[in-house]
């Protein structure tokens, strides 16, 4: 595949190969566990599923290609994809995080893997030159999420890779919110990229599944050692579904992307609308970083009410026709979330307000319905 071809080419091509057996042109779905060998020790590439399977084998190396990655991973989820990076650490290692992300990555950093001996700072990362008095000999890793969830605050990969070179840190770079179709950390400077998987690139709400992009082989063999000897990999019905997802994947988000833009406006126009996260207003206290390290600013929108009362933005949540209140996001369907009670449940209630989750805060994946219809939703909603 050359790598010079555009995003829209990659999505449908890179790794792609007509199956050799039949010519199938779509990558067939390798329901097995283990291959046959002729002798001990030889074998067509593959021996285990565990270890490799030529159905996620192709979707890893599909998703690296959109990430202008040299070597891709896929997990059972984005967890798991974000556990095998705190398996690179070893106790008494400190990684610093933004204090603005989902709570599942804040949950295993602070249940799971603080408990065996790693440290971790959350503080906010608007600014880079704020993080450098956290930094000391036992700081490893600086873990970014951008846009960050739920608040859609800016973070300026370039500028944290450039301090993570400073002090020889790993920057793990969270890109789930914008995909690799509006963002591609790795070219700004960042070791590795994680995706949940499950969100926009897989695109339809039935897949949960993980992803890390790199370029670097000394990291590529730790986390490939991690990968198949902790097991959380991908089964291959799920590397199916999103190599499916995938190839639509550019012309989802730019309806994702020209609807959420909508969407942002008609919200900040609103007389019971109080704040909107949106990082596509030139108001966002980051929106020139956005506007240089994204293609567009994303599907994602934020917004609190008037009073901020938790009463009234459950009956708005319960009350939406097109919007579905539920978990995740980044699907076709326009789904919409209350971070203090659903994603952001296991972050202390202190220290989400501390970020701007108050309890009438409300998230929106704004979907790739007709727009009138989403609007007329909200209004409907609201009123």
């Amino acid at each position: 595949m050359n790598d010079k071809m555009k995003f829209e080419t990659k999505a449908i091509h890179a790794g792609i190969e007509p199956d050799s057996a039949t010519g199938a042109i779509m990558t067939p779905i390798y329901q097995t566990s283990t291959y046959a060998q002729p002798r001990p020790g030889e074998h067509k590439g593959y021996e285990y599923s565990r270890t490799l399977n030529p159905t996620r084998h192709a979707l890893e190396k599909n998703l690296a290609a959109l990430e202008n990655a040299k070597h891709g991973l896929a997990f059972g989820s984005g967890l798991a994809a974000i556990d095998a990076c705190m398996r690179l650490l070893d106790p008494g290692d400190e990684v610093i995080s933004t204090n603005d992300l989902y709570g599942g990555t804040y949950r295993l950093f602070t249940k799971v893997h603080q408990r065996y001996g790693l440290k971790f700072h959350f503080t906010g990362m608007q600014n880079p030159s704020d993080i450098e008095g956290l930094i000391n000999e036992n700081t490893k890793m600086i873990w970014v999420e951008t846009p960050t969830n739920p608040t859609m605050n800016i973070i300026d990969i370039e500028a944290f890779a450039g301090l993570a070179k400073k002090h020889n840190l790993i920057l793990v770079a969270d890109n789930t919110f914008a995909s690799p179709f509006l963002q591609n950390p790795l070219d700004l400077g960042a070791h590795i990229v994680m995706h949940s998987v499950t969100k926009y690139i897989g695109g339809h709400s039935d897949v949960i599944m993980g992803f890390l992009a790199l370029n670097d082989d000394g990291l590529q063999d730790k986390l490939a050692f991690i990968q198949n000897s902790v097991g959380a990999i991908c089964g291959p019905m799920d590397s199916f579904l999103v190599l499916r997802g995938i190839k639509t994947l550019h012309l989802r988000m730019e309806r994702h992307c020209e609807n959420g833009a909508k969407v942002a406006h008609w919200l900040k126009a609103h007389p019971k609308v109080d704040k909107v996260y949106w990082p596509g207003f030139e108001s966002h206290p980051n929106h020139a970083v956005a506007k240089k390290q994204m293609k567009d600013f994303g599907g994602m929108i934020s917004f609190t009410l008037v009073g901020d009362s938790m009463d009234e933005a459950f009956d708005l949540v319960s009350n939406m026709k097109v919007f579905t209140l539920a978990e995740s996001l980044g699907g076709v369907e326009s789904l919409a979330g209350h971070p203090a009670s659903m994603t952001h449940a296991a972050i202390p209630k202190e220290e989400r307000a501390k970020v701007g989750i108050t309890d009438s805060l409300i998230r929106l994946s704004v979907g790739i319905e007709h727009i009138d219809d989403i609007i007329t939703d909200l209004e409907q909603a609201l009123s």
